[in-house]
């Protein structure tokens, strides 16, 4: 009769009992196998049975009376079995072997074709075949290795845990181990301390097996299931013997590959933390560094100190352009890659399980910006100070050469004044001298009283050079004051002089009323000239095209009052004439110089023609200022259509990117390629940007502080390129992030899809991000029961998770995090400290021996440096913490 075993389900252990030779004709067909399995089974049940003090000799006879059989079974089950029968009689033994095979029956192998009568007979084939199948079953059908069990998960055990080795190839369980290297190789691999490997020669397999059998008995406490001799001499060992010792060693080292998997677990989450402790270091260090930057610039732009001349305030507005094109720039890079390095850290902390992260007081985000903003209001008052002293000083300027044109004008024409007016030369006139003394006085009246005017000027010249701080005002002031003085003395001495020449004008008869009538009218003509030439120098400066035009159409009208005022000197010129002709007529001697005037003919022609070569002069003046002022107007209409062509395609920039970052157009890498490309269209347009400073530089040189062809500024156009070049690198990397969100949580391209689309959907302003009513409505749409009651608390959970701080908006990268989170499962800190656990042998704490031992050199200094000690029950010397430290990495606890 043959045995033949079931299992109520197909597994690899059944498969193997189906396709390997049945029992009796591998017994028939090597007398060599049954004495090969008859010692490896005895071994192997006495293994078993030595802790309860009974061994197997016989392994057909001490079976016979079922009493050995069911303590065999009760040590390898660890279960009870009903009580045996203790007699001598056959059915008492017959029912004991049966109780036996009831409880093999009840673990799931159905016996045919064997029954109590020939165990208790003694048949051996029948004995070694039940054997065989207790051994199948209870020590080699549980082996599971990548999704393999029984044989064959046992023959891939052995096959990775020797592929290291030379001269070692398992194929199967009977020639791969004849040479002995095989279970040298086994041994060495979990403990390389008993066997010297490289020492052994596959020519002498029974030293190689003798070797192992005895190293394996002696300190793996398995025993010597199989002969040396026995295995070499014959041409194809047995294979269920191997495979029964075989498992022994697979079952002596299970402890190791557990925890070769637990110090697997443990150093892929302690090389994730130690990647995110670094982004952190790094995140730390630039934000510090750009702050400090920033700290250091800030009193730069808020130094106010006055410069003394428009050159010194260019030389500063030089220093703050190269500032804003050589400095400014690296910096405005660091701060964006600062943003992109903090969204990236978070994600990864995400999708790690761990909590997340926050930056050193003072160095958020939030606090950067906030930093840059005030740097950025600081330039924009620095620019406009600079601009605005510019004009100042330029106005200083002009007005303290105006000053001193006129105080010299001035002083040239009080030159000799004073001691005119205090002689005496009246006391010994006649009257008629006197009389032309007095007209004399009145026509320097006329003068004094028309110079009134140009000392008021210089006075309030002076005044407001004063009011706009300027860094000369004493010697103004000192000028203007000594000026003031000499008039109020020439005005005292003026009236004192008139009261004397009246009182002598009793005594005087004769008067030329042709001189007085040609000092009278010469006076003002003179006076008139010297206003005009003073006009005609006048200093002047304009900032546009409409001004220039006004003095162009003053100095036109000016020259229009030349024909009158010809025919005035004409007038004058005929009354000295007609002094000539009455004193020529009646031979009258003239004395000399009109007794009422100083004013000569010749002087007044001379005035006169010095007068008429200013004009064309002033002509030319006015000319060239007017073709500045065109071509500063031509530079405004450039800038302008550069400065109208750059604002638009900013806005147009801007307002792509926007519906960009919320379509769905292709995959994600799709859309990454699309960006990057995107941006490196953008960057393409950097020479319009620099064109546009060439342009600002050059209306900056030329003083042009008005533009009335653009709303845009230089500075406006800054700020939004900064914030299209930050838009879309942020939009970039929140891409990135989805991806790395979908790469480590498994989402597929069509849940991503459903997600944006969903999120879209609730979007209705387009603003990238889901306040809390829209969120809810998303989730309602989405299964979620967030309506009731016990929904307001769920979604108050869900809100807590996608906006932990608060902000009441939740956005796209928050969503599909939380998603990922609903749908895909990360490492726990309960599966870290599960696996310490096993590491440190199911105690409490662990060592820094055994963490040495377990986990790569770098991983167990991380783990030794941050653990706390342990202070629990039956601590030993050195114990550590993994329990607190594993709830740390997870932040439940501190670190």
């Amino acid at each position: 009769f043959r045995l033949v075993i079931f299992i109520p389900y197909r597994s690899s252990f059944q498969t193997y009992m189906e396709q390997e030779n049945d029992w009796d004709r591998d017994m028939l067909l090597d007398p060599a196998w049954e004495r090969q399995q008859r010692k490896t089974f005895t071994a192997w049940c006495n293994s078993h049975l030595r802790k309860s003090g009974t061994q197997i000799e016989n392994i057909e006879e001490d079976f016979r009376d079922g009493l050995k059989l069911m303590l065999l079974l009760e040590v390898i089950a660890g279960e009870r079995l009903p009580k045996p029968e203790r007699g001598k009689m056959r059915v008492h033994k017959i029912n004991n072997v049966n109780k036996a095979l009831d409880f093999i029956a009840s673990k799931g192998v159905k016996l045919v074709s064997i029954g109590a009568e020939e165990i208790v007979d003694g048949n051996a084939k029948m004995t070694l075949g039940m054997i065989w199948t207790i051994i199948l079953r209870f020590a080699i059908q549980d082996i599971s290795v990548e999704e393999t069990s029984a044989k064959e998960g046992l023959l891939l055990w052995c096959q990775r845990k020797t592929a290291p080795y030379k001269n070692v190839n398992v194929q199967n369980f009977h020639i791969s181990w004849k040479d002995g290297l095989a279970f040298n190789a086994l041994i060495h691999r979990h403990r390389p301390d008993l066997i010297d490997y490289d020492s052994l020669r596959k020519d002498d397999p029974v030293t190689n097996l003798n070797n192992a059998f005895e190293v394996a008995e002696k300190h793996l406490d398995i025993p010597k299931m199989l002969d040396a001799e026995d295995i070499v001499n014959t041409a194809r060992p047995d294979e269920k013997a191997i495979m029964t010792y075989v498992s022994s060693f697979y079952h002596a080292f299970s402890g190791a590959q557990k925890a070769e998997t637990a110090a697997n677990r443990i150093c892929k989450v302690l090389a994730v933390n130690q990647e995110n402790e670094q982004m952190m270091e790094d995140y730390e260090k630039l934000a510090s560094e750009l702050l400090e930057w920033i700290r250091r610039t800030i009193p730069w732009l808020e130094n106010r100190t006055q410069e003394k001349t428009v050159n010194d305030m260019q030389a500063k507005q030089e220093d703050f352009r190269d500032y804003r094109c050589v400095h400014k720039p690296p910096k405005v890079q660091e701060k964006c890659q600062l943003e992109i390095s903090f969204n990236t850290l978070q994600t990864k902390l995400r999708l790690s399980n761990r909590p997340a992260f926050m930056p050193s007081e003072g160095r958020m985000v939030s606090d950067i910006n906030g930093a840059w903003h005030t740097l950025e209001g600081a330039e924009k008052g620095y620019e406009e100070w600079i601009l605005s002293e510019i004009r100042r000083l330029e106005r200083l300027e002009h007005l303290a050469e105006k000053f001193h044109q006129k105080a010299a004008i001035h002083e040239s024409w009080t030159d000799g004044k004073e001691a005119m007016l205090t002689q005496k030369d009246y006391e010994t006139s006649t009257l008629s001298e006197v009389k032309a003394l007095l007209r004399k006085h009145e026509a320097f009246e006329s003068d004094l009283a028309a110079h009134q005017d140009r000392v008021e000027q210089i006075a309030a010249i002076a005044q407001e050079l004063n009011e706009l701080d300027y860094y000369d005002s004493a010697s103004v002031n000192g000028r203007c004051q000594k000026i003031c003085d000499q008039w109020d003395v020439l005005g005292t001495l003026t009236q004192n002089r008139k009261e004397s020449l009246e009182r002598t004008e009793k005594q005087l008869e004769s008067i030329d009323e042709l001189y007085l009538e040609y000092a009278k009218r010469a006076a003002p003509f003179n006076n008139w000239m010297e206003g005009a030439m003073e006009d005609l120098q006048d200093m002047f400066i304009v900032h546009n095209i409409e001004e220039i035009q006004g003095l162009i159409t003053a100095h036109e009208q000016f020259k229009s009052t030349l024909a009158e005022a010809n025919k005035e000197r004409e007038a004058i010129q005929a009354i000295q004439a007609e002094v000539h002709k009455i004193a020529q007529s009646n031979g009258i001697k003239l004395s000399g110089a009109n007794p009422y005037t100083t004013i000569t003919p010749a002087s007044i022609d001379s005035k006169w023609k010095k007068a008429m070569d200013m004009v064309p002069l002033r002509d030319n003046a006015l000319q060239d200022e007017l073709n500045k002022q065109n071509s500063n107007d031509t530079l405004r209409a450039k800038f302008a259509t550069q400065a109208n062509t750059v604002g638009a395609y900013i806005q147009a920039k801007m307002e792509e990117i926007g519906r960009i970052s919320i379509e769905m157009n292709g995959t994600l890498e799709d859309q990454l390629t699309h960006l990057k490309e995107y941006q490196k269209t953008i960057m393409s347009y950097m020479p319009e940007i620099n064109t546009l400073e060439g342009y600002h530089q050059l209306i900056q040189e030329a003083l042009i502080f008005d533009n009335q062809y653009t709303s845009y500024t230089m500075e406006h156009l800054r700020v939004g390129w900064e914030q299209l070049l930050t838009t879309i690198a942020r939009t970039i990397n929140e891409v990135e992030n989805q991806i790395l969100t979908r790469d480590a949580k498994g989402i597929s391209q069509e849940q991503l899809y459903e997600y944006r689309a969903s999120f879209n959907h609730f979007d209705k302003d387009h603003s990238g991000a889901l306040q809390a009513e829209e969120f809810k409505a998303c989730l309602i749409s989405l299964g979620y029961d967030v309506e009731n009651d016990k929904g307001d608390s769920e979604f108050a959970r869900i809100m807590g998770i996608v906006d932990p701080n608060g902000s009441g908006a939740v956005t796209f990268q928050a969503f599909i995090d939380f998603m990922s989170r609903e749908t895909t499962d990360t490492d726990t800190a309960d599966q870290v400290i599960a696996s310490f656990k096993i590491l440190a042998a199911d105690k409490p704490f662990i060592t820094a021996e055994e963490l040495r031992r377990e986990l790569p050199p770098d991983q167990a200094e991380y783990c030794i440096a941050r653990m706390a000690p342990y202070t629990g029950p039956n601590a030993i010397p050195g114990a550590l913490d993994y329990m607190s430290f594993s709830t740390a990495l997870y932040g439940e606890s501190d670190l």
